[in-house]
Formats: structure tokens, C-alpha cells, sequence
């Protein structure tokens, strides 16, 4: 059984109840483990006066945009279609965490695709971004020509901002003259900006046909160049393309500033890469934020060639920004800063198919260290879950033993034997009343929860007539 398994499977229900697996249960309820890899390269504001919760809960998201200069030319006919493959390492191991679209006949690409991660300032996070020529619609990596890899810590890469380094090949030789370029940006601004776009009489760019009008969309870089931000999907065979409505986060669009120019550049996608080129603008988010209660807002299309040429030259087509729309995309610790609580319910399974308790084999044996394995769960998120609750008083149920006098069988008992006061004092006061009720119980049947699961949706009931969140003091 995976170690994974062992660290208990814990499912959080949307009735607010823990319910406690043990590593038997684990092995159907867990995913599957990720295949091997074929290549192994070496709501409101927060509110005000909050205390913050400790460090190890503040995460901070981190977006990584890469780039490759003068990568190798693996293909004889044509340029490389360079991608790039983020690895993290775990335990010594490196396993694939992302990768980015691939840039077709390119060896100077600007990827779209970002990678985002989670950034923990007191831990040394190490990164691995290999590059591949893609030959194949093959996902395996070994299908792919290697073109080089890069390795840091994402500390260096957040301490720098950005960072430029030689790719190197596998036996640690410089990859040619390949570069990568990885620029970080912090994703403290939550905000985020849906746009709807459409074009209009844009430029016919092919011979026996329309044009395969895409967007691109870059902002000013720290080094005064243009960075690419975002890709549209292509539209086919259109002189009028609709693009589908996108959402990207307004720090990676324009760094939270409604004011810094965005350029658009839109195009004739080719499948070899040589995308046309059938005009531009200039506008900044304020700009944008016209769009709004059913007004578009329209950019003129310039190619700059054109419009030298020709007296008479107009624009290559129009842009029509159909909405703009800002709105918060709030995470889970903006919730809990702003004074959300979470209610930690524990339901533990006492039905006979656990064992005796008295012996060793069974999962509520306590061993001669004091614990078992559902001590063990409920230690392992407890210790966690009970910094989001400000009294720290739990309630802790039990179902499927019989309880005396009577020996009656019970499918919703308060394990400290006090049915008009269930609540136990923080994670100790649990396991203290699960010990001391185990010999004054027997173990029975059958597996029946959903007694447990009504209980806690009446308090979820009465917790819905709450109209501000408790602020813990």
C-alpha cells in the first residue's frame, strides 16, 4: 500500500462532516497514482483588525512566464516546435507539474501558457524547466527531442524577478547557444478581467481563402520590451471572427495598473508558423472598462505599413471589445482573513467490522505509544482544521455501537456521553473522550452515517441565519 494511503484519506462532505477513513478504505477511495514519467531529466474584503493566521497557511501564487532565445534546430526541413515542461522535485524525485502550448517553427519562442505555483518562503522549492522540439502528438516525453534544461529554486527566480541562463543538455554541456528566459510575478492582486472580442472586415490574408484571424495580447516589460501576455483561440475562415470570452488575472494583463498600455496584435495563423501579420492597436484596462451596459468599443486595426503606403489606407479591420468585466476572484485564505470559520465535525465509525478493539488487529487497538489509527486521523487534521474555529469546541459523533445501560444500538451518540453537550474541548478533548469511551461501548452494526450527516446540516441550517462571518479574537 502507498504511503499516500497510509496518511489516511480524509473527506471533507459538503454537509461539513469529517468522515475518517482508514487505510482499507483508502485504496478505492484515493486517485491513482500518476503513471512514471518517460523522461527523468537529472465574498467581501478582508475585514479589518484580523489576526492572520500563521505562516505556513499564507501562501502566496507565483507566476512563471518563459521564454527561449536561440534554442537548437532539431528539424531538417524547418525550425524546432519548441514546448517547455515545468518539474518540481519531491523527496529527491522530480515529477512533471505543467507544461506550455508549443510554438510552431520557432527558435525564439514566448510562451502564453504560465505556470502558476504555490510559493512558501521558508522552504527551498526546486524547479527543472526542460525544453522539447515536439515531432509527435505524443504526450510522452521521450517521442520529443530534447533541446535543453534549466534548474533553480523558485526563491532565486522570485529574488530576481527575472532571470536569463544557458540551457544545458544532459551531460550538463551548454545546449548550443539556448537561452531561457523565466520572469516571475507575484499574484497578490486577486482581481480579474473577463473580456469578449469580435472582429470586423479584417484583412484577407489567404490566397484561395479568408483569414485565420487570432489575438495576442502583450504589456510592457521591466527590460522595455513587450511581454506576451495572452493567445485567443484561431477562428477559421472568417473576415468576421468571435472569439470566445477569456479571463485572465489583471496583475498578469497589466501588473493592477488601469492605466499601462496594452498592445494588440492580431494575425493570420499559418500551420508553418509564419503567421501574418494584419494590423494593431494600443489601449490600456480604463480604456477597455468602456465596454459596459451593452456599449462596445471599438479599435481600429493598423498595420503601420500599410498605412505608409497607401494615402487612402483606413485600418486592416476593426476590434470590437464587446464587455469588460473586473471582478474579485477570491481565494480560500481571503475568506478565512476576512473572518470565515469553518465548523469541525468529526463522525467516528464504530461498527464491528473495525475489530476488537483489545486486539492488535483491529483499527481502534491503542497501542502501547497511546494511539491508533483513527487517533492518528484525527491528530493529522484536527491540529490543522482547529485553527479555523475561534472557540476550538468540537463536536465529536459516534454511530454503529451499543451504548449502555440498555446496549441499544446507536447511530448518532456523543462520544463523551453527554447528548445535550457534544462538544469537546480542541483536538485533545476528542481523542481523551474517544479513549475513555471505547471499553464502555460495543462494537455492533450497521454502517448507518446518515443520522450524523442530518445532525450537522442543522447546524448548517442555523449557520445560514448568520448575516456576518464570527471574527475569531
Amino acid at each position: 500500500m502507498s504511503q499516500r494511503a497510509r496518511t489516511y484519506f480524509l473527506q471533507l462532505q459538503n454537509d461539513l462532516t469529517l468522515h475518517l477513513y482508514t487505510p482499507s478504505d483508502c485504496e478505492e477511495l484515493l486517485p491513482p497514482l500518476p503513471t512514471p514519467m518517460a523522461y527523468m531529466p537529472g465574498g467581501g474584503a478582508p475585514a479589518p483588525g484580523v489576526a492572520p493566521v500563521g505562516s505556513q497557511y499564507c501562501v502566496c501564487k507565483v507566476e512563471l512566464s518563459v521564454s527561449g532565445q536561440n534554442l537548437l534546430d532539431r528539424d531538417v526541413t524547418s525550425k524546432s516546435d519548441p514546448f517547455c515542461v515545468l518539474f518540481t522535485e519531491n523527496d529527491g524525485r522530480w515529477s512533471e507539474y505543467d507544461r506550455t502550448e508549443t510554438a510552431v517553427n520557432n527558435l525564439n519562442p514566448a510562451f502564453s501558457k504560465k505556470f502558476i505555483l504555490d510559493y512558501h518562503f521558508e522552504e527551498v522549492q526546486k524547479l527543472k524547466f526542460a525544453l522539447f522540439d515536439q515531432d509527435k502528438s505524443s504526450t510522452l516525453l521521450e517521442e520529443h527531442d530534447f533541446l535543453g534544461q534549466f534548474s533553480c529554486s523558485l526563491g532565486t527566480i522570485v529574488s530576481s524577478k527575472k532571470i536569463t541562463q544557458p540551457l544545458l543538455l544532459m551531460n550538463d554541456k551548454p545546449a548550443g547557444k539556448g537561452l531561457i528566459t523565466i520572469a516571475a510575478q507575484e499574484l497578490s492582486d486577486n482581481r480579474v478581467i473577463t473580456l469578449s472580442l469580435v472582429g470586423r472586415k479584417l484583412d484577407k490574408k489567404d490566397l484561395f481563402g479568408k483569414s485565420d484571424p487570432f489575438l495576442e495580447f502583450y504589456k510592457p516589460g521591466g527590460d522595455g520590451k513587450w511581454m506576451l501576455v495572452h493567445r485567443t483561440e484561431v477562428i477559421k475562415y472568417t473576415l468576421d471572427p468571435v472569439w470566445k470570452p477569456f479571463t485572465v488575472p489583471l496583475v498578469s494583463l497589466c501588473d493592477g495598473d488601469m492605466e499601462k498600455p496594452i498592445q494588440v496584435m492580431c494575425y493570420d495563423y499559418d500551420n508553418d508558423g509564419g503567421h501574418d501579420f494584419i494590423g494593431e492597436f494600443q489601449t490600456s484596462v480604463s480604456q477597455m472598462c468602456e465596454a459596459r451596459d451593452g456599449i462596445p468599443r471599438e479599435f481600429e486595426c493598423i498595420n503601420p505599413k500599410k498605412q505608409k503606403k497607401k494615402k487612402n489606407y483606413k485600418n486592416s479591420g476593426i476590434i470590437i471589445l464587446r464587455s469588460c468585466k473586473i471582478n474579485r476572484d477570491y481565494s480560500f485564505l481571503d475568506y478565512i482573513l476576512g473572518g470565515c470559520q469553518l465548523m469541525f465535525t468529526v463522525g467516528i465509525d464504530f461498527t464491528a467490522s473495525n475489530g476488537n478493539p483489545l486486539d492488535p488487529s483491529s483499527l481502534h487497538y491503542i497501542n502501547p505509544m497511546g494511539t491508533n489509527e483513527y487517533l492518528s486521523a484525527i491528530w493529522a487534521v484536527g491540529q490543522i482544521i482547529q485553527d479555523y474555529d475561534s472557540d476550538k469546541m468540537f463536536p465529536a459523533l459516534g454511530f454503529g455501537a451499543q451504548l449502555p445501560p440498555d446496549w441499544k444500538v446507536s447511530h448518532e451518540f456523543a462520544i463523551n456521553f453527554n447528548p445535550t453537550n457534544p462538544f469537546c474541548s480542541g483536538v485533545d478533548g476528542i481523542a481523551q473522550a474517544y479513549s475513555a469511551c471505547l471499553p464502555h461501548i460495543r462494537f455492533y452494526g450497521p454502517t448507518n452515517f446518515s443520522p450524523i450527516v442530518n445532525h450537522v446540516a442543522r447546524f448548517a441550517a442555523q449557520a445560514t441565519q448568520q448575516q456576518t462571518a464570527m471574527v475569531s479574537r
